[in-house]
């Protein structure tokens, strides 16, 4: 009976966003593919580093270990081939993590193979296929690269999510953006019993909703948290919406303006999702942290 992913939490992620391949892309960029491919094949036993969603996914998959039937699927799926892909796999070997799954399209775009998996997230180091993913409706980031990597596990993997254009649709961002910030509040505060829309994040997020679900809350094993730039007296909406939408965030953080990224360290977040380089960038110095392409 072959393999059911539909009832699994299935992570798709590209090499370079797991491991640390900076090195090897600089040679791709500046001698080309024959050159990257010799590069890797001469170092296939020399395991890469982890990379910024090394973190993220080694503490995801440890959940499984609470199941008898594993929850939650990781894939690499890479523009590698399947020649340069033997050193990623001795590198999933060297740090023990259980993925069993993998595509390797050799330059295809990966994103036409995402319905194929069942994919929920989608995260990697090339912008063009973050892109491509999010316009065809998955939740999708591209991971920040130079992020410090630590070695510690935890029994916890904690996510932090952004608000507008990423948990939820533009709407409110849109009339912020063109109109400014006395005319958002007011919009939100009219607007308090009406439900924001969905954004790219929603469907990920319900179904970590539906794993926290299995678990005594104080016992779960995933821990959110929403941290938005908005004003607190923009509250009702935000959190009217999570209610009508059926989904629970663990903490929230209204930050009217103040810099995210110290909030995020405090929380101790495996991965940090937002739509703006201005939180994300000084987010990524300690904490592993992904853009969400943004689509009026």
């Amino acid at each position: 009976m072959a393999y059911d992913l539909r009832d699994k939490l299935v992570i798709a992620i590209s090499s370079r966003a797991l491991f640390d391949l900076e090195e090897e892309n600089a040679i791709y960029d500046a001698q080309g593919l024959e050159a990257y491919y010799r590069h890797q094949l001469a170092h296939v036993n020399d395991p890469l580093e982890r990379g910024s969603g090394f973190r993220f996914v080694q503490n995801l998959l440890k959940i499984n270990r609470q199941f008898e039937t594993p929850l939650i699927e990781v894939i690499i799926l890479s523009r590698n081939n399947a020649a340069t892909g033997l050193r990623i796999g001795r590198t999933i070997e060297h740090y023990d993590l259980p993925i069993e799954r993998s595509g390797w399209t050799a330059g295809t775009p990966v994103t036409r193979y995402l319905k194929a998996f069942k994919v929920d997230l989608f995260l990697s180091a090339y912008t063009p296929d973050v892109e491509e993913a999010i316009a065809e409706g998955y939740a999708a980031a591209t991971i920040l690269p130079h992020t410090p990597v630590t070695e510690a596990e935890s029994d916890m993997v904690r996510i932090a999510f952004d608000g507008d254009a990423v948990l939820f649709g533009d709407e409110s961002e849109r009339i912020y953006q063109e109109q400014g910030l006395e005319a958002f509040i007011a919009h939100e505060r009219k607007n308090a019993d009406t439900p924001l829309s969905k954004g790219p994040f929603f469907k990920f997020l319900k179904t970590l909703s539906e794993i926290q679900e299995r678990f005594p809350m104080e016992q779960s094993p995933i821990r959110t948290a929403l941290i938005t730039a908005r004003n607190y007296s923009t509250h009702e909406r935000v959190l009217g919406t999570l209610e009508a939408w059926g989904v629970r965030v663990d903490e929230a953080f209204f930050q009217g303006g103040v810099e995210k990224y110290e909030v995020i360290r405090a929380f101790g977040a495996d991965i940090f999702f937002d739509d703006q380089d201005a939180h994300l960038i000084p987010a990524a110095e300690a904490t592993p942290s992904a853009k969400v392409p943004y689509r009026p």
